[in-house]
């Protein structure tokens, strides 16, 4: 199985520079940082800056599981690129290109090794489009 680097994208109806702000603040963060509604995001801890670290809480709304997630950044361009190194090596880019339609935000990530590539492509998916959900609703606001 090949193990190249997986990439998740949407579009959010949003300025660049709302949907930056949605996606690196940590009052933002913990409302659209999980896969799926029986999942949240009871802490976020972001110090973007590149060497900056962060950390993310994510746990099973019923206590059954947590876990946190976390890395340091390697480069910061704001407004338009993230790269980050995961605590287990992994590396992370996020892409931030407004046109038209609103903000493409593409997040390129280095799989692991305990589950399929699918099923990580699946989870950071809807964890992506939870994001674009929530800056939607905050635009609307």
């Amino acid at each position: 199985m090949a193990q190249g680097p997986i990439t998740v994208n949407t579009t959010v109806d949003a300025p660049r520079s709302a949907t930056w702000h949605y996606y690196t603040e940590s009052e933002h963060v913990i409302n659209w940082n999980f896969a799926s509604e029986d999942w949240h995001c009871p802490a976020a801890v972001n110090d973007l800056r590149v060497g900056g670290e962060f950390r993310i809480t994510m746990a099973a709304k019923d206590g059954s599981m947590s876990f946190d997630f976390e890395g340091t950044y390697n480069e910061v361009e704001p407004e338009h690129h993230i790269a980050y190194t995961l605590s287990n090596g992994r590396q992370v880019t996020v892409d931030f290109q407004e046109d038209s339609a609103g903000t493409d935000v593409t997040v390129t990530f280095d799989p692991e090794k305990e589950h399929s590539r699918e099923m990580q492509q699946d989870g950071w998916q809807s964890i992506l489009d939870n994001f674009r959900k929530y800056a939607e609703a905050q635009e609307r606001q």
